[in-house]
């Protein structure tokens, strides 16, 4: 059972999503407005939140910009607007996962819980440490060899879906599906980008690799230096 805030505006969608992660286990409260959502995101420390776009007083891209200052709690963007490019700017400004409506609160629970084991178990600890690599997704932290690294959203997801899987080799078409949230993919010149990136702050090259190793043709695998 998880502690979920629903920030809706619409009475109907609300209720009705109410009644039914209720049925579920999950304890819910809910919020009209952006304001009245990040007031109890903040106060309350819910597990998740869902949060819908098209709220009357802020937009809900706004609420989750300023709800990721002053908090890293797990996010599930819910809403009408199904533009791929505003899915990947709501994603890369601290979403967790994005369900375009109509769906039901079977599709909903199914999501959170999802979110809920990669960001970590109410109650559990989900930090993952390789070598003298530490990501916390609580925090929305990572330190190297205790320094703390300057990423932007999409390179945190990235390092921690990797780490999470630290010594496998993960696929570019998993990484554009999983981290990305593009159910049918995307450019793989995208993740190549983001994993340059993401060498530079760790202090390494692909030519002289410490944690991300690349396996030509198959994808990458983050481990251990040495």
């Amino acid at each position: 059972m998880a502690q979920v805030l629903l920030v809706e505006d619409d009475a109907a969608i609300r209720g009705a999503l109410v009644r039914g992660l209720s049925e579920r286990g999950h304890a819910v409260d809910s919020a009209p407005t952006a304001m009245a959502g990040l007031e109890q995101a903040v106060g309350n420390r819910p597990d998740i939140v869902v949060l819908d776009l098209g709220l009357p007083d802020l937009d809900g891209t706004v609420m989750l910009r300023m709800l990721r200052g002053a908090s890293a709690v797990p996010v599930i963007v819910a809403t009408a607007r199904d533009d791929e490019a505003e899915i990947v700017a709501v994603l890369d400004a601290g979403a967790d996962d994005y369900l375009v409506k109509p769906f039901g609160s079977a599709q909903l629970d199914a999501r959170i819980r999802a979110v809920l084991r990669r960001t970590g178990e109410p109650g559990t600890d989900p930090t993952v440490t390789v070598g003298g690599l530490v990501v916390d997704p609580r925090s929305r932290i990572a330190r190297l060899d205790g320094r703390e690294l300057e990423l932007s959203p999409r390179e945190f997801d990235l390092l921690h879906y990797l780490a999470a899987r630290a010594g496998e080799v993960v696929g570019k078409r998993e990484l554009l599906t999983q981290v990305w949230q593009l159910p049918y993919g995307g450019a793989d010149k995208t993740v190549d980008v983001h994993l340059s990136w993401l060498r530079r702050k760790l202090g390494e090259t692909a030519q002289e690799p410490r944690y991300l190793h690349s396996v030509r043709g198959v994808g990458v695998r983050l481990g251990a230096p040495g």
